[in-house]
């Protein structure tokens, strides 16, 4: 394999979240906020979950580290619902970026990005690598 051809790393995220702590955000600010973190896609499937906090929190968490992989935090350059987390056939995490975050992919010549993600009742934890 070419070397110049090889994946290369662009960017690293990590982010953990305390459940507990996600749930009295949830119960405080209730749909509003639910709604302007989440896609209707997120929330469809944490809604089923017996624990709907345990995967808000994953997901949040995920997006949080999506944020830190490009260096942008939330705000101008990307924002809460261009990032989402899906599923492939197997039930394996994705992202998904659209809006802003498809642009921001783009110009930084990111690929591909993996994402792994895991939680517990007191604890949700994700990590994210930006290849180019």
């Amino acid at each position: 394999m070419n070397l110049a051809s090889r994946p290369h790393m662009l960017g690293v995220g990590l982010d953990l979240v305390e459940v507990p702590r996600f749930a009295s955000v949830i119960e405080r600010h209730g749909e509003p906020f639910i709604q302007r973190i989440f896609t209707e896609h997120e929330q469809l499937y944490c809604k089923s979950k017996h624990s709907p906090a345990q995967f808000y929190a994953a997901r949040f968490a995920a997006k949080e580290a999506i944020s830190k992989a490009f260096a942008t935090g939330i705000g101008a350059q990307l924002g809460w619902l261009d990032i989402e987390v899906r599923h492939t056939a197997s039930g394996a995490p994705e992202i998904q970026l659209s809006g802003k975050g498809a642009e921001l992919a783009a110009q930084r010549g990111v690929c591909e990005i993996l994402v792994s993600l895991t939680h517990t009742e007191s604890m949700a934890a994700a990590q994210v690598f930006l290849q180019g």
